[in-house]
C-alpha cells in the first residue's frame, strides 16, 4: 500500500499537499532494508488528529532490529527498554509517582491522546539517520503546523525538537534537555515534563494523560 494511503484519513486531507512530497520519499527508499517495516512507517500517523492533546517529537527510529514501531521512543514489550526511553521512565516515575516502567510499548500513551512523532520517519537497520536530508524533516514539519494550529500541547525535548515549536502557542510548549544518557542529567531529570501536561490539559478542559 503506497505511504499516503497509510494515513488516518483526516490526515489524508490534513496533508494532501504533502502527497508529492510523501510519494518522492518513497521512492528513494529501499523497501526491504529499513526501519520500522513498510506497514509501520506512518504507524504514528493511524492516531486522528481529532483524538491528539499531545505531541512528543523524537528524532528518528531506532536502528536496533526490530525495536522500530513507527511510534516514536515506543520499541515492543518484549524489547529490552533503550537508554532514553529508560530515562523517560525515571522522570515519569518521578514526576508523577509511578512505579518504573519495563514495558516499552508506548501505545498505552498514544490511545490517550499523545502523538509520538520522529523528525525522520525510516532509517536502515543497523544506522542511525540513514535517511536524514531525504524530505521526512519537511513532512513532519507540514505535520507540526498542522498540531499547533490544532491547539496541541507540543513536547520538545532538545534542540532538534525544538526546532519546531514556533508553530506553537507559548503556554503549549513544554521543553527541555533531550532524555539521552549524553543530556539527562543536564536539564530532562526533574523538568516534569508529564504533570505539566496534564496541568495545560486541565487548563482546556481536556482529560488528563495516565503516563
Amino acid at each position: 500500500m503506497p505511504l499516503f494511503d497509510q494515513l488516518h484519513p483526516e490526515w489524508q486531507v490534513l496533508l494532501t499537499s504533502q502527497r508529492v512530497l510523501l510519494d518522492e520519499i518513497e521512492s528513494k527508499i529501499n523497501l526491504d532494508n529499513i526501519a520500522p517495516e513498510q506497514n509501520r512507517i506512518l504507524a504514528a500517523y493511524h492516531l486522528a488528529p481529532s483524538k491528539i492533546k499531545v505531541v512528543i517529537f523524537g528524532q528518528d527510529p531506532y536502528p536496533t532490529a526490530g525495536n522500530a514501531q513507527g511510534i516514536a521512543f515506543s520499541v515492543p514489550s518484549t524489547s529490552a527498554v533503550p537508554a532514553s526511553l529508560r530515562n523517560i521512565f525515571k522522570e515519569v516515575a518521578s514526576d508523577c509517582g509511578n512505579p518504573l516502567s519495563e514495558n516499552g510499548d508506548l501505545t498505552r500513551w498514544v490511545d490517550q491522546g499523545v502523538f509520538l512523532l520522529n523528525r525522520i520517519l525510516t532509517t536502515e537497520p543497523g544506522t542511525s539517520l540513514a535517511h536524514q536530508g531525504i524530505g521526512w524533516e519537511e513532512f513532519t514539519q507540514a505535520t507540526a503546523q498542522i498540531l499547533g494550529q490544532l491547539d496541541v500541547v507540543g513536547i520538545f525535548w532538545g534542540n532538534k525538537a525544538f526546532e519546531l515549536a514556533q508553530y506553537f502557542k507559548k503556554e503549549l510548549i513544554v521543553n527541555s534537555a533531550h532524555p539521552s544518557p549524553l543530556s539527562a542529567y543536564r536539564g530532562f531529570f526533574g523538568s516534569k515534563p508529564f504533570t505539566q501536561v496534564n496541568a495545560i490539559l486541565q487548563g482546556q478542559g481536556k482529560s488528563h494523560i495516565v503516563w
